[in-house]
């Protein structure tokens, strides 16, 4: 979406596997929600959830022809990160290309994250 902030992008892979999940589901989903817990032996978890009743206060992302709401929360610890999608012999699902990362466990189902400086949020919005 040209012009507009958004917290994160989304990769066509990433798009392609969203839609596959709402086309699927039997409920009237809208898209997914991304958002980050406390967790896991690196500190924090990323928490997806699908999403039939829209949070007003959600930031979203449209792109590709998908929504990702993102958790108000998160929304500092998830700037400048890219969804993708990985499918290996052993795994497959959504990725994050996250640069507040700082470490990751060794199952790779933890991280740890350090949030964005709040006026750096607050400058892309105004723009």
């Amino acid at each position: 979406m040209a012009g507009k902030f958004q917290v994160l992008t989304i990769t066509d892979e990433a798009a392609d596997f969203i839609r596959s999940l709402v086309e699927a589901s039997d409920d009237a989903v809208k898209g997914i929600r991304i958002g980050v817990k406390n967790g896991g032996c690196a500190g924090m978890e990323y928490v997806l959830n699908k999403v039939v009743d829209v949070n007003p206060q959600d930031d979203l992302v449209e792109d590709k022809g998908v929504s990702v709401y993102i958790d108000p929360k998160a929304v500092l610890f998830l700037l400048g990160t890219e969804l993708g999608f990985e499918q290996t012999k052993f795994r497959s699902g959504l990725t994050f290309n996250n640069p507040n990362q700082t470490s990751a466990c060794g199952c790779g189902e933890s991280v740890s994250l350090r949030p964005v400086d709040p006026s750096a949020l607050d400058a892309l919005r105004a723009k």
